[in-house]
C-alpha cells in the first residue's frame, strides 16, 4: 500500500473517529448544566466564533472581549462580565480533556501511520531469516531505554481528572453514550487546580499515577513479547526497559526538596509497587485452589499485603525472597498441576524482575555550585580537613585533579549548617539506607547540574567518601550534566581528564566500564537559540561518542528533553533513528514530563507504542544504519553555518534591553509562581530581580508558548536558511532536508512550533510607541522562517506532509483561542494601571487560569 494512500485513510480516519465525534460529544457537553455555569454552553461556540473573527481582523483583545458582551450580553457590567470569562473558561478547559480522550480513544484507528517503529516491524524484519532474527536479538541484549518522569510544573491534570480521561477513553471506545454522559457530568463538576502549591510528595503522588496504572502493564507487556519472541531473559546485568524518577530527588533550585521529602518519595515507590504486586497475587490466589503449595502461598500473601499496607520502618529488600517464593509455586505447577495457570505467576515473577521493590530509580541532582559550597564547607571540619590540602581552592584544574585524595571519613553534618549543605550530606547518607531497603538500583545514580569541569564530580566522590561510603563498595554512578553551548563545546576534555584519572578509571570498573551523560536541550536553547541548541549537542555527542570509544567505555545519553521542540521534544523518536555510527546510541534515556507524560504515555497503549518506537529507533539505527545519517563534512559545515548563523540573530534578540521586558509585560511569565502546579520556584535565586540567565528553561519556553510566538522554536531559522540560499547553497539543503534523518526531524519539529504560534492575536502591539519595532522584528522573523520552511519542505504549507498531526493542533488550537484572547485580556487591563489593587488580583487570577488549559490542550506546549 502506498504512503500516500495510507495518509489518505488516516485523514479519513481521523475526520470520523475524532472530528465528527468531537463535534457530537461537544454539543452535548455544552448543554449540561453545570454550577454556575447555567447558559454559558450556549454562549461559548458564539465567543469562539467572535474570537476568531477577531483574531483574523487582528483587533486587541480588548476590543474582542468587549465587543462580544456588547452584541450578546449587554447591559451587564464590568464584574459580571469577568465571572463570565472565569466561567468560559471552566469550559474551554473540559472541552481540552474530551478532545485529549477522544483523540486517544481513536488512538489504534488514527495514531499509527503503519507498523514501522514498533515491535511489530521488528518482527517482520525478524521472520526473514534466522540470521535477521538472531541480529535483533543480540542487538537487544546490549541495548536498553530508559524514560524518567520528571517533576517539571506542566503537568496540570491532577489525578482525580487523570482518571475521569482514563474512564471516558474507554467509554469513547464503545462509543457507551449512557457512560460517557455521566462522566462528562463528573467532568464538569471536578476542580482541575488545587488551592495551594504541591509539595514534592504530593508531585511523586501525582506521577505514580502514571507508574501504578500505565508503566506497570506496559513495559511488563513489551517484556513480554521480547521474552516470546526473542528469548530476551531479565538479568541481574541488563535490562532492555527500566524506569527512573525525579520528583523528591531532583533538588536543583528546589529549597522544598529535603532529605526527608527523598525518603518519603522512596519509601512511597516501595509501597506502590508492592501494592501492584498484591493485587496481581489475588488473581493468583483465585486461580490456584488445589493443593500441594504447602505454606508458600500464606507466606507470600503476608509478605506482600504487610509491605504495601503496613510497612514497617526497619525495611529491606526483598526481591530475591520474593522470587524465590513465586519459583517454587511455578516449579510446583509444572511438576505436579500440568502448568495450569502457569502464565499468571511467570506474569508476576516478570514484574518483580523488572520492578523489585523500587518501582523506579530515585534520581539524585543537585548544582555543581552547590555541590563546590558543601565541599568547601566540610574541607573545614576536623573529621576531613587534614584529608586535603589547605590551598586546595587556590589550585587550577590540573591542580585539583591531583590534590583531591579520596579518603574515607565518617563525618554526620551538625544541625546547625547551612540548609544546602545539610540536605546534601545527609541525602549522601540517605541514599545507602534506600539501597538497603530498595534495593541498589532503586537510587544509585547521582546528576550533577551546570558540570563544568572533572573536578566537579571527583569532589562529590569526596562528599561520599566522607560521609560513610567505602571506595570499594561505592554503588553510585556520578553523571555530569551539561547544558550550555560554551558547557557543551567543552565536555569531551572533560570526560577524558576523568577517564585518565587513576581513581576515577578504577571506580569505572567497578561500574561495569559504563558511564552516563546528561545532556540539557531547555537551556542550550534558551542560550543559544534552537539550530544552535540541536547542533551543540549533535556535535558534542559525535565528541563524546570518540572519547568514550576511546578509552572503551560503554556510553549512555541521557537526554534532558522537555516536551515542546524548543526544549528537545517534538518526534524523538526519530532522532534516536537518525544518529548515524558517529554517535552511541545503545542506550537511549531520556526524560518525560510534563504534557508528554499524559499525552504520549496516558494510556497503556499509546505507552507501549511509544516505548516500542523508541526501541525500534535504536535497534534500527544500529542494524540497518542509513548512509545518509553519518552526515558528511561539507554537510556538518552546511549545518555549522546555518546554526552560527542563527545564534547571532538569536543573541542580538535576547540582547536587546526590550526583550526581558516584553516578556514580563505580555506573558504571563511574573505570574507563572503563582500557579499551584509546582513546589518548584520559576527561577533559580527566587529573591533576586529578574535575570534571563535566573529564568528556568521551561519558564522561558512556557512564557513565548502563552504569547503564542514560541520564539524558542524557530528564532533565526529563517535568518540562517536564507543565507545559505543567498550563498547559492539552496539545492544542497534541500538534499539534505530529504535525505538525512536527523535535520529533517530538527526542521518538522520548528515546523511543529511554528504552528502553534499566531501572530494575530499579539497584533495590537505593531502600533505600540515602547514595543512596536521590537514586535514586528519578531513577526518578520516568523513570516521569514514561515516561508522558507514550506521552500525547503516542498509543500504548501507549515506540517503539509503531517496532515492528521497538523488537524490535530488546529482543532486544539482554535479551542483555546478565547484562553488566549481572555489571557491577553487581562494582562492589557494589568498593564493599563487604571483598576485598583482589588481588580488587578482578579485579573490576575484570570490569566493565571487561562495557562492551565492552553498549555494542556497544547500537549508539548511546555
Amino acid at each position: 500500500m502506498s504512503s500516500t494512500l495510507k495518509l489518505s485513510q488516516r485523514e479519513t480516519a481521523f475526520n470520523n473517529e475524532v472530528v465528527t465525534r468531537f463535534e457530537l460529544y461537544n454539543s452535548l457537553f455544552q448543554t449540561l448544566p453545570f454550577y454556575q455555569v447555567k447558559e454559558i454552553g450556549i454562549l461559548l461556540p458564539f465567543f469562539s466564533s467572535h474570537c476568531e473573527k477577531g483574531a483574523i481582523s487582528e483587533q486587541s483583545p480588548t476590543e474582542i472581549i468587549e465587543s462580544f458582551f456588547e452584541k450578546y450580553v449587554p447591559g451587564i457590567d464590568h464584574e459580571e462580565q469577568i465571572n463570565r470569562l472565569f466561567r468560559f473558561i471552566q469550559y474551554i478547559e473540559r472541552q481540552v480533556v474530551l478532545f485529549d480522550a477522544i483523540e486517544d480513544s481513536s488512538f489504534s484507528k488514527t495514531g499509527r501511520p503503519d507498523d514501522s517503529g514498533s515491535l511489530q516491524s521488528l518482527l517482520q524484519q525478524a521472520s526473514v531469516s534466522d540470521e535477521a532474527r538472531n541480529n535483533i536479538s543480540e542487538k537487544l541484549k546490549d541495548f536498553s531505554l530508559r524514560l524518567v518522569l520528571t517533576a517539571h510544573p506542566t503537568q496540570f491534570y491532577p489525578g482525580t481528572v487523570l482518571g475521569i480521561m482514563t474512564d471516558l477513553i474507554e467509554a469513547l471506545k464503545h462509543n457507551d453514550i449512557n457512560n460517557i454522559d455521566v462522566l462528562l457530568q463528573q467532568l464538569g463538576k471536578t476542580p482541575f487546580f488545587n488551592k495551594t502549591s504541591p509539595t514534592p510528595v504530593d508531585e511523586a503522588v501525582s506521577l505514580v499515577w502514571f507508574l501504578e496504572n500505565i508503566f506497570y502493564q506496559a513495559i511488563s507487556g513489551i517484556q513480554s513479547k521480547l521474552e516470546e519472541e526473542y528469548d530476551i531473559k531479565l538479568g541481574d546485568d541488563h535490562q532492555v526497559l527500566e524506569l527512573g524518577f525525579w520528583p523528591g530527588g531532583d533538588r536543583d533550585g528546589n529549597p522544598n526538596v529535603t532529605t526527608e521529602t527523598t525518603r518519603s518519595v522512596a519509601k512511597l515507590l516501595r509501597q506502590i509497587v508492592f501494592r501492584c504486586y498484591y493485587r496481581d497475587f489475588r488473581v493468583i490466589k483465585r486461580r490456584i485452589t488445589f493443593r500441594g503449595f504447602g505454606d508458600t502461598i500464606n507466606k507470600l500473601e503476608k509478605l506482600l499485603y504487610q509491605n504495601a499496607f503496613n510497612p514497617r520502618e526497619d525495611q529491606k529488600d526483598l526481591q530475591d525472597e520474593i522470587l524465590g517464593m513465586l519459583q517454587t509455586v511455578r516449579q510446583t505447577l509444572i511438576s505436579n498441576h500440568d502448568s495450569l495457570f502457569i502464565d499468571v505467576v511467570e506474569g508476576l515473577i516478570r514484574k518483580v524482575n523488572l520492578f523489585g521493590c523500587y518501582f523506579a530509580t530515585l534520581d539524585i541532582r543537585q548544582d555543581s555550585r552547590v555541590l563546590r559550597k558543601v565541599f568547601k564547607y566540610i574541607m573545614q571540619q576536623a573529621a576531613v580537613k587534614n584529608s586535603i590540602s589547605k590551598d586546595y581552592h587556590d589550585l587550577d584544574e590540573a591542580g585539583k585533579l591531583k590534590a583531591v585524595t579520596f579518603e574515607e571519613a565518617d563525618f554526620v553534618c551538625p544541625d546547625d549548617a547551612d540548609d544546602e549543605i545539610k540536605d546534601t550530606l545527609n541525602t549522601i547518607r540517605l541514599v545507602k539506607q534506600i539501597q538497603k531497603s530498595n534495593g541498589e538500583k532503586a537510587c544509585q545514580r547521582f546528576i550533577i547540574s551546570n558540570c563544568q569541569q572533572a573536578s566537579d564530580i571527583l569532589q562529590l566522590i569526596d562528599l561520599f567518601l566522607w560521609s560513610g561510603w567505602e571506595k570499594d563498595s561505592l554503588s553510585i554512578d556520578f553523571m555530569p550534566l551539561f547544558e550550555t553551548v560554551n558547557d557543551l563545546t567543552h565536555a569531551a576534555e572533560v570526560m577524558e581528564k576523568l577517564y585518565t584519572h587513576p581513581f576515577y578509571k578504577e571506580h569505572l570498573k567497578r561500574r561495569g566500564n559504563s558511564q552516563t551523560i546528561m545532556l540539557g536541550f531547555s537551556d542550550s536553547t534558551k542560550d543559544g537559540g534552537y539550530l544552535m541548541a540541536n547542533w551543540s549537542i549533535y556535535k558534542a555527542k559525535v565528541e563524546l561518542t570518540a572519547m568514550a570509544r576511546k578509552y572503551d567505555i560503554d556510553l549512555a545519553f541521557f537526554d534532558g528533553r522537555g516536551g515542546p521542540p524548543a526544549r528537545g521534544g517534538g518526534k524523538t523518536h526519530r532522532f534516536y533513528a537518525s544518529m548515524g555510527d558517529e554517535i552511541a546510541n545503545d542506550h537511549i534515556q531520556l526524560t518525560i514530563q510534563g504534557q508528554t507524560v499524559s499525552s504520549q504515555y496516558g494510556s497503556i497503549e499509546t505507552a507501549r507504542f511509544n516505548m516500542e518506537q523508541l526501541i525500534n529507533a535504536g535497534i534500527v539505527s544500529e542494524l540497518y544504519p542509513n548512509k545518509n545519517d553519518l552526515l558528511s563534512k561539507s554537510h556538518k559545515a552546511l549545518i555549522s553555518t546555518m546554526a552560527e548563523e542563527s545564534y547571532k540573530v538569536f543573541m542580538d534578540l535576547r540582547q536587546n534591553p526590550l526583550f526581558v521586558d516584553y516578556l514580563e509585560k505580555f506573558s504571563p511569565l511574573k505570574l507563572l509562581s503563582k500557579i499551584n502546579i509546582s513546589s518548584r520556584p520559576t527561577k533559580r535565586n527566587a529573591d533576586a530581580k529578574l535575570k534571563l540567565e535566573d529564568l528556568r528553561a521551561i519558564s522561558f519556553v512556557t512564557s513565548w508558548s502563552q504569547l503564542k510566538q514560541n520564539i524558542p522554536g524557530f528564532y533565526g531559522v529563517g535568518t540562517a536558511l536564507k543565507k545559505v540560499k543567498d550563498d547559492g547553497k539552496w539545492d544542497e539543503v534541500k538534499l539534505l532536508y530529504h535525505s538525512s534523518g536527523f535535520f529533517k526531524t530538527m526542521i518538522d519539529n520548528c515546523m511543529m512550533s511554528m504552528s502553534k504560534s499566531d501572530f494575530r492575536i499579539t497584533a495590537y502591539l505593531k502600533d505600540d510607541k515602547k514595543f512596536g519595532e521590537f514586535w514586528k522584528a519578531l513577526k518578520a522573523e516568523y513570516e521569514l522562517t514561515k516561508a522558507m520552511l514550506i521552500d525547503l519542505s516542498g509543500g504548501n504549507m507549515l506540517m503539509d506532509e503531517y496532515p492528521v498531526e497538523r488537524r490535530s493542533i488546529g482543532i486544539r488550537e482554535r479551542i483555546v483561542l478565547p484562553l488566549v484572547i481572555i489571557q491577553h485580556f487581562a494582562l492589557q487591563c494589568i498593564n493599563s494601571k487604571d483598576s485598583n489593587q482589588e481588580m488587578t488580583e482578579i485579573y490576575h487570577k484570570l490569566v493565571i487560569r487561562t495557562v492551565y488549559g492552553i498549555v494542556n490542550a497544547g500537549r508539548n506546549l511546555a
